[in-house]
Parts: C-alpha cells; sequence; structure tokens
C-alpha cells in the first residue's frame, strides 16, 4: 500500500513552490507535497529521496497479508506535534529495534508516519531504515536524542509551558487572495477627521453656497461601511450567447456603449458626523483663520460604486451618491466614466491614493507578491513592508506599513497606511489612515527649490489632513472568481461609438468660435455674434480682439421666455482677455440685441491656436446627448432633456476650450500630456421640485463625444 511521504522542505518552501507553479496553497504538508508531486515536478526540487520499488515478501499466515511501513518523524508536520489519537503501542513497536536479517530487508517506498490497521490484515513490523555508518536501524529514540532535535523538541516544550499560542500563531506565508463575485465585508469606521484650509476648501465646498469667509473646515465622523462585489444574474447577460460570465454586469460607458463590468461598492453610514467651521479673522487687514469655530453634528451617508470592464480591466464609471442630515438635509449623486474617484484631481496628480478611502483589496495593493516577514515591494506608488505578527480579533495577522512615494518624492505631503493582513480575505482586515497635503511653504522648507515650484503648480495654498481607522466586522466570501482578463460576446470595438474624422471641424486655424448650427435652442452662436455690431463702444475690446486673430474661448447660452442671453469670454493675440454679456430676442438688430455688462479677467489666459483641437459642434454634441439609445440616463423631469427629444427650458449649454500655458515649469509637463488642448460642452440646470432645490450640471468632451459626467446636488427649498 502506497502512502504520503515527508518531504525535507519546509512548509513555506512547498508554498512557494505551488505559488511559482499557480497551484493552490491550501492544506497541509503532505498535501502540498502531493499536489507539486502531481503536477509533474522533480522529486528532488520538491525535497523527497529517488522512489524505489519491489515486491514485497508475503506473510505465510494464510488468509492475511502484510503492510509494510516505515515511520518518518518531520519536526516540519504538525501532526508529529499534535497527535489526535493515542499511538502508544505503535510507538512502542518502532522503540524496540527488533533484529532482522539481510533476507527481512526490502526494498519499499519511503512512507510516512501513519500506522494503518486494515481488517483482515496482522500488525505489521516497522520496516528498518539503514543510518550511515553502522548499518542499524534509525528509531524514533535515535531521532530524538540528536542534539539539534533535542534543542527544537526542548524550545518548543518551553514555549508550550508559557503559552502555547505562541506556536499557534506563526503565519505562512501567502499571496492576496483573488476577488470573487458576492464577496461581502462589513467594517466599523473610527476616529474620522478631514481638515481641509484655504484652497482646499473646495473639495469641501463646492456644492455649498455660502457667504461666509470660511477659511477651514474639520469634519469628524465614526461609523460603519461596507464593501461588497455584486454577483450579476442571468439578466445582465442578455447581449451573451452563454452564461460564462455569470456575476458580471452590464453598465454604459461614456460612448453610450454597453460593456459587461465588475460591480464594487463601498457604502458608509457615519451615525457621528461633526463639522467645525472657522472664520477669517474680523480684524481689519488680518488674513489670519480665527481659532474659535461654529460646530454643528449630525450623520451622513455615502456610497460610491465602480465599475471596472472585464477584458481591459478599465474604468467604465464611477458613481458617488451622498447624504448629509444636519440643521438641514443635502442629498446628490455624481456620475463620472473613466475618470473620477473620491479624490478627484488628488488620484490623477497621485495614482493609488483612492485606496485610502476604503479597506484595501489585498490583491490590488500587493499583486502576486508573496507577503513574509520583513518582504517588502511597491505598487501603485505605494511603497510597503511587512513588519511583524499581531493578533487581530483573536487571529494572528501580518502588519504591514505603506507609504506614498510619489508625494513625498514631489514634496507634496505624506500619506501612510498601516494594514493588518491575514489569508483568505480578499481585503485587509483592519487598517490606519494618515494624510497630511501641503501647499504651504511652511511645510515645505526641507524641499528644493524645483520641488517647490511643483507644489505651486498643481496645489493650492493650504493643508489637507485625513485620518481614519478600519476594523473587519464580518466576511461573507462569494464562490466564483472575477472574469477579469476575459473576453465575451458583442464587445464594443474601439472606435464604434466615436465620431468619424469627417464629423469633426478644425475651427481653430482661423475662425472665430466653436462652430454651433443648433435649431434647438433660440438663438444660436452664428446668430447671436452679430449683436456685438450694434453696441457701438461697449465692447470695443472684444470686436478689436476678434477682429485681429482673437476668439472666444468660453460661451454660455441660457433661455427663458423667447429671450437668449450669452455670455462670452474672448482673448486676443496679446493674451489680453475679457467678456460680454447681452441677450437677442430675433434676428440680431439694434432693437432685438441687448447689451448688459462687460469685464477683464486679472489672470493671463493663453491664446495659442495651434492648440485648439478638432471637435464636434454644439448641434452635433447635443444631438448625441440628446440619443435615448445612447444615454438614457439623460432624459427624463430630473434630466436634461424631455422625453420629447427637447431641452427642459431651464437648460444652459456652453464650450469652454483649455489650451496649454506655456508658462509652465517643464516638472509639470512631465506629469500631464500638454501637447494639445482640450474642449469641453458643458450643460447646467437648476429647478424646484416639491421637496428639493434642484442643480444638475454635466460635461463632455467634444474632440470624441464623449460623456465625461454628471451631478445632482438637492438642497432645501
Amino acid at each position: 500500500m502506497v502512502v504520503e511521504e515527508t518531504s525535507s522542505l519546509t512548509v513555506a518552501k512547498l508554498k512557494a513552490l505551488c505559488i511559482l507553479n499557480d497551484l493552490s496553497t491550501t492544506g497541509k504538508k503532505s498535501i502540498l507535497v502531493e499536489r507539486l508531486v502531481e503536477f509533474g515536478l522533480d522529486r528532488s526540487e520538491i525535497g523527497l529521496s529517488a522512489k524505489k520499488m519491489t515486491k514485497a515478501k508475503p506473510s505465510k499466515q494464510k488468509g492475511s497479508k502484510v503492510v509494510e511501513q516505515e515511520s518518518v518523524m518531520s519536526l516540519e508536520d504538525e501532526s508529529t506535534l499534535t497527535p489526535e489519537e493515542d499511538d502508544s503501542e505503535e510507538d512502542e513497536a518502532v522503540l524496540q529495534e527488533p533484529e532482522f536479517t539481510e533476507d527481512d530487508f526490502i526494498d519499499a517506498e519511503i512512507l510516512d508516519a501513519d500506522l494503518i490497521d486494515e481488517p483482515e490484515v496482522e500488525k505489521a513490523a516497522p520496516i528498518p531504515r539503514k543510518s550511515k555508518g553502522d548499518g542499524k536501524p534509525t528509531t524514533l529514540l535515535d531521532i530524538v536524542r540528536r542534539p539539534q532535535v533535542a534543542a527544537v523538541l526542548l524550545t518548543a516544550m518551553m514555549l508550550a509551558a508559557g503559552g502555547w499560542w505562541f506556536i499557534n500563531n506563526q503565519l505562512d506565508p501567502f499571496t492576496g487572495d483573488p476577488l470573487k463575485y458576492g464577496d461581502e465585508m462589513k467594517y466599523s469606521i473610527s476616529e474620522g477627521e478631514l481638515i481641509a484650509t484655504e484652497g482646499f476648501l473646495d473639495l469641501v465646498l463646492d456644492n455649498v453656497e455660502t457667504e461666509d469667509d470660511i477659511c477651514k473646515i474639520r469634519l469628524e465622523y465614526s461609523g460603519m461601511g461596507l464593501t461588497s462585489i455584486a454577483e450579476g444574474g442571468t439578466d445582465e447577460l442578455s447581449s451573451q450567447s452563454s452564461m460564462d460570465r455569470l456575476g458580471a454586469v452590464s453598465v454604459r460607458g461614456g460612448q453610450g456603449g454597453d460593456w459587461l463590468a465588475v460591480e464594487a461598492t463601498n457604502s458608509f453610514d457615519f451615525d457621528r458626523f461633526t463639522v467645525q467651521r472657522h472664520l477669517r479673522s474680523p480684524i481689519p487687514g488680518s488674513t489670519a483663520c480665527s481659532d474659535t469655530f461654529a460646530s454643528v453634528s449630525g450623520s451622513s451617508e455615502l456610497t460610491s460604486t465602480s465599475w471596472t470592464e472585464l477584458r481591459e480591466q478599465s474604468s467604465i464609471a464611477n458613481q458617488v451618491q451622498w447624504s448629509v442630515t444636519l440643521d438641514d438635509a443635502y442629498q446628490g449623486n455624481v456620475m463620472s466614466y473613466g475618470v473620477g474617484s473620491l479624490f478627484g484631481g488628488l488620484e490623477t496628480l497621485a495614482p493609488g491614493l483612492a485606496l485610502l478611502s476604503q479597506p484595501v483589496e489585498v490583491k490590488q495593493l500587493f499583486a502576486n507578491d508573496l507577503i513574509d516577514n520583513d518582504a517588502t515591494g511597491s505598487n501603485l506608488g505605494w511603497d510597503w513592508r511587512v513588519i511583524g505578527i499581531e493578533d487581530i480579533g483573536g487571529d494572528p495577522m501580518w502588519k504591514i506599513t505603506a507609504t506614498h512615494h510619489d508625494l513625498e518624492a514631489y514634496c507634496l505631503g505624506s500619506a501612510s497606511m498601516t494594514l493588518w493582513v491575514g489569508e483568505g480575505s480578499p481585503w485587509v482586515a483592519k487598517q490606519t489612515v494618515d494624510v497630511v497635503i501641503s501647499g504651504s511653504d511652511s511645510n515645505r522648507a526641507g524641499c528644493s527649490t524645483t520641488s517647490k515650484l511643483l507644489g505651486d503648480y498643481v496645489l493650492p495654498d493650504g493643508e489637507l489632513e485625513i485620518h481614519h481607522t478600519f476594523d473587519r466586522i464580518t466576511l461573507k466570501r462569494g464562490v466564483k472568481l472575477l472574469d477579469l482578463g476575459k473576453g465575451y460576446d458583442n464587445r464594443p470595438q474601439a472606435n464604434e461609438f466615436k465620431p468619424s474624422s469627417n464629423d469633426l471641424v478644425n475651427w481653430g486655424d482661423s475662425d472665430t468660435h466653436l462652430p454651433d448650427e443648433s435649431d434647438k435652442r433660440g438663438y444660436n452662436l452664428e446668430q447671436s455674434i452679430q449683436c456685438l455690431d450694434y453696441f457701438s463702444g461697449e465692447v470695443t475690446g472684444a470686436t478689436a480682439a476678434l477682429n485681429d486673430d482673437g476668439y472666444i474661448w468660453r460661451a454660455i447660452d441660457e433661455r427663458a421666455n423667447g429671450v437668449t442671453t450669452w455670455n462670452l469670454s474672448w482673448v486676443a493675440s496679446d493674451n489680453t482677455a475679457g467678456w460680454v454679456k447681452f441677450s437677442i430676442s430675433g434676428q440680431a438688430s439694434e432693437d432685438n440685441c441687448d447689451y448688459i455688462d462687460k469685464g477683464a479677467y486679472d489672470e493671463e489666459i493663453s491664446h495659442n491656436r495651434n492648440s485648439i483641437p478638432s471637435v464636434l459642434n454644439l448641434s452635433m454634441m447635443e444631438a448625441r446627448l440628446m440619443d435615448n439609445s445612447r444615454f438614457p440616463q439623460l432624459t427624463g423631469t430630473d434630466k436634461f432633456f424631455t422625453t420629447g427629444g427637447d431641452y427642459h427650458p431651464e437648460t444652459r449649454i456652453g464650450y469652454l476650450v483649455v489650451v496649454p500655458d506655456s508658462g509652465l515649469n517643464s516638472i509639470l509637463n512631465n506629469l500631464v500630456d500638454s501637447s494639445s488642448g482640450a474642449t469641453t460642452v458643458d450643460m447646467s440646470r437648476e429647478w424646484d421640485s416639491a421637496q428639493w432645490s434642484n442643480h444638475l450640471s454635466l460635461v463632455a468632451d467634444a474632440s470624441d463625444g464623449r460623456l465625461i459626467g454628471w451631478n445632482l446636488i438637492q438642497g432645501p427649498l
């Protein structure tokens, strides 16, 4: 009879071999050995001796057979340390060292220590194994008498006397466990704090209207969180010929195509949510921020959902839904396509920063790196090191520190995480986060002049601090691994939804504005710009610029009661810039054109025709966005367009041209592609409903017709 052999390699080395050969690392030592043997590795690689087999001499006793075995002890096999049964008789038999003649020796396969009793079989005598030198078999007693083995056993006994937990708490190295459809982890959020000052207040106040001169906001929060991977049903695969990709979901992309994706959701329920507001000092001439503050407490909920396309594993869409109840209730819904996260532009500046906002996915940060004592690595901008083992919730976990090297290298601040990671979970069991991002010179004293220049270009004045701790409460695992990297039926082609080159116009060569040509709005830009001829001396700067190679880089159209109002921003060839606002109510004439206001821009606006990209005109952009088969999410009572294919009357539309600023430092040009400019089309709408005051906005890329994102904010009436 054949049983498992004992390898001379440690469990850690056997698991490493499994990892190198894409095999599972679960199971005890004998299972790992068997798995590697079946895979076809050479016996010597696995730590096994050469294998010999001959026929065993049968027993003379009628009606019985002999099972030949050898008892071999491995101090690395946990079954030798914690036997489950009382094998005193077998051990005694091994210790007796019976004498054997040469005829009693047979060539047999080396077997493990398990002694097998079979029905109708006589207890077999142990198979002796010759020791080097004296020709006598090596017994268990001989093994224990060896000095090195005795030392190990003595150490184990001493540790057991002080607490057997030490042996039990030794962790095997492992790689991150991959995600599965249906995975779900609940966790607590504690010691949450966000502090924003000066320019960083935009992250907090972008969607809040206030006349107060706020210089610092501090949020304190705690509560519960849930991170999960959706398990899509069969209804998500209506475009597929089979159910092979069951678990994935169907999602609409920024070009309007349907993709199969993995849906990941992270939600926060903050039962403690306190806002502290600091105002600028009232002392005349002072710019200091007051130490006193006003405080209000309430609750908040936030749910972030991302969709990652199966084959290319690229971001298809991101959504953030939020609500805050303080003195009043506010709520919102932000949708972006291919870009965006809770950290917005900071994620573009420092990729990987979004890992701070939720429990880290182990596989995402550590990839296939082996997590072991003193292991180090770098991924997604993070440098990490395993620093030891700590007990978390009664389970031993690897403790890992991680720092974001880009923030430190560019002298923009610091970001660090401490992670506690255990085998069998796709997310970390515990995570602490500490972030300080600073655009203030006082915090960049040790930085080089070059690094300070970069900080001046990419960061506002002030500071942003984020601190919190996540602790796992429950974990539920799914069954099927994600289908990332795999193809599927009816996958959109790369250029399937993009406009053809014939649809694009290169107006930047010599025209004064992006072509409009719309017949869905009161008066398009071609009709309206003729009004400038009737404003005599009021708009001399604008007319002079447009007549001398200048152009309109920003235009906004809004309509009410048959009147269209335009706000046009212009730039001259010498980089001077300004704006003019007027209305039109009929064919351009002195009676139908009304001048409203004008102004100049203090900051320099770059004039650069060569960097204006070829784009779709405004009428083609509105036709794409109104297409209900492409973007059904933009049509409805609370969206931009009516079901009849028209604008809601309060909807504004505009465009923006951005060209590279030749004055930027060359370091910044290494971070972004500044070889060409960009043109976006934007829409906005404000209206009141039964319960809310609503503000809706949208941005799209005019160079390829892609919807970049939209944002709905609802507040009290």
